[in-house]
């Protein structure tokens, strides 16, 4: 909370002389979490706002991969798969290592010549590739693995037809977390965040120059005016909505593209790799995560409102479908303890009128449809550090050269010392009581920022205890999220600092109680808002199941509107208001 209002201060401030901000983000995804990172880290005053929670968009609702995109090797595009794969490396072994976690995967085989063949020689690549970063490997090379060690690490894969698989590596991370970390690291350098922020206009000064922003504070309803040299626009699927904020009829052109995908328990499906399969539309992925699967995912239009997508039930019936034709096991309805769907933003080609564009990648492109206004779109979780620095450099333009991104050398905030903190971590497990599973989450969760924990058990040994109600986390995770991770809500836990909104069958409906209390009681709550705290997730968590039974998005999206947000998004043009 004192982050969050001294962040709110900085905006309110940059209006006078001399207190103007060199750089404001706007969108509290992974591309504009890791853009306020890369400024602050040149020097720059960096304020980073977000209109809901961090990472409450797309960069929550992924397929919590790192990967250097195996599949663009078909297009040939090298370039881009190698930039991936360098990201991959760093992630790995230097920016957030306790975050990102080796993952094998297993390609099956049905054909002994020409897929061998094929599907060989696209990891060969993919290795070598990853060989051309600099510094020992992150990850073993691949293997060709016979029927039978198929067989050994997948056991309820369908082996009827398949000769063998081709085993590679590539690596998983809870991307909300991710994005959480990259904004607690950056205010470590000295940025402001400030979630529940919502820009409603962008100001120019007479020349036509953008110079600022109305901003609203949803939590007040309080409006601020602040002023900032440069202002980047990372928000996303809402990325034409935000450019319209600046009344300029330049700039990117983005659709939205919904993916969907499954938590199944993990006894229900026996085997210790993931898997990776392409189906008629999409990919299909099994990854072990914890005490689940994963499986996904989707790759669909979407048209609606952006900000609640849902799986529906057309949705949730295709991904079973396609898991059970290479299942031996049969998953059914009663198997999905969970489910979350997520928007992709997808780059069109070419750039509005008048709009002066710069394209990097494949993938993504920064452009400015105003001087004063850039904006970045497009991309994957992956490559996250790469869109930012584009993003500031193209911002800087020629002064980039005096000041170039230093993040790949910059660990996040539970990295360092994080082997340190591991060895020490058998000691608090004796010391607590916690089970070797306890010990492990709460290692990849929080690396060595587990000694902030550690000193909030002590003061309170009743925080060491876990959830009554979801015995995988610790009541200590709860009070941390509300004092050092900036939730603000209930929702913001059962979402986003925790999985429990699709991990529990029950959505963490039975752990619900306990949670608002711990959280309730660092962010100073009295009963009435704890109540409605509580009143407001449960109507959302029964709408979400309610619309997972609708067989598309147009009556799932009504049916989820029917849970009204506890700090609802302004709509467009209401600024002073």
């Amino acid at each position: 909370m004192e982050s969050r209002q001294a962040a709110l201060a900085a905006l309110a401030d940059s209006g006078r002389d001399g207190a103007e901000i060199d750089v404001l983000v706007i969108g509290g995804g992974v591309t504009g979490a890791g853009t306020a990172l890369d400024a602050v880290t040149r020097g720059l005053s960096t304020v980073v706002v977000e209109a809901q929670d961090w990472a409450s968009g797309t960069s929550s609702r992924s397929t919590k991969l790192v990967h250097g995109g195996l599949r663009y090797l078909q297009m040939l595009d090298f370039k881009l798969v190698h930039e991936a794969l360098t990201e991959r490396g760093l992630l790995l072994s230097r920016i957030a290592p306790h975050l990102v976690k080796p993952m094998a995967f297993l390609i099956p085989l049905e054909h002994r010549i020409w897929q061998r063949a094929y599907y060989g020689a696209g990891v060969t690549l993919y290795d070598l590739l990853a060989n051309l970063m600099p510094g020992r490997r992150a990850l073993p090379i691949h293997q060709h693995t016979t029927r039978k060690g198929m067989l050994k690490q997948f056991p309820d894969l369908k082996h009827d037809t398949a000769i063998g698989a081709v085993k590679y590596w590539d690596a998983t991370v809870d991307d909300a977390r991710l994005v959480a970390t990259l904004i607690r690291t950056a205010t470590t350098y000295g940025a402001h965040a400030a979630s529940r922020t919502q820009v409603t206009k962008l100001t120019k000064d007479e020349a036509g120059r953008v110079n600022g922003a109305v901003l609203r504070d949803l939590e007040t309803g309080e409006q601020i005016t602040a002023r900032a040299r440069h202002v980047i626009n990372a928000t996303g699927v809402w990325t034409e909505d935000t450019e319209t904020l600046a009344d300029t009829s330049g700039g990117l052109r983005v659709l939205a593209s919904k993916g969907i995908h499954l938590v199944i328990p993990r006894e229900r499906i026996k085997g210790t790799s993931g898997l990776f399969l392409q189906t008629e539309k999409s990919v299909l992925f099994f990854i072990p995560w914890s005490r689940y699967w994963i499986l996904g995912t989707t790759d669909t239009p979407w048209e609606l409102d952006p900000q609640h997508p849902v799986p529906t039930s057309t949705d949730i019936d295709y991904v079973l479908e396609h898991a059970n034709e290479v299942l031996t096991t049969q998953l059914t309805r009663d198997d999905v303890i969970g489910s979350y769907a997520g928007l992709r933003p997808l780059l069109q080609p070419g750039t509005k009128e008048g709009t002066n564009s710069a394209k990097v990648s494949r993938e993504h492109t920064v452009a400015s449809p105003a001087p004063g206004l850039t904006i970045i779109a497009g991309g994957k979780l992956t490559t996250y550090r790469v869109m930012a620095k584009d993003a500031v450099d193209f911002a800087l333009g020629g002064h980039a050269i005096q000041t170039p991104s230093i993040t790949h050398e910059i660990p996040l905030v539970g990295a360092e010392g994080e082997k340190a903190v591991r060895r020490q971590a058998a000691h608090w497990r004796q010391e607590f009581g916690w089970s070797e599973q306890i010990v492990d989450h709460l290692l990849h969760r929080y690396g060595s920022l587990l000694t902030e924990l550690v000193d909030l058990i002590r003061q309170d040994p009743s925080l060491g205890r876990p959830l009554e109600g979801a015995p995988a986390y610790l009541r200590a995770e709860i009070a941390y999220a509300a004092s050092h991770e900036g939730a603000l809500h209930l929702e913001d836990i059962m979402y986003l600092r925790t999985r429990l909104n699709y991990e529990y069958a029950d959505r963490g409906l039975a752990a619900v109680e306990e949670i608002a209390t711990l959280a309730g009681n660092v962010l100073g709550w009295d009963e009435a808002r704890r109540e409605r705290e509580i009143a407001s997730y449960r109507a959302q968590a029964a709408a979400e199941e309610q619309a997972a039974l609708e067989p598309d998005d147009t009556s799932a999206e009504r049916v989820r509107e029917r849970a009204p947000d506890l700090t609802p998004m302004l709509p467009l043009g209401t600024e002073g208001t």
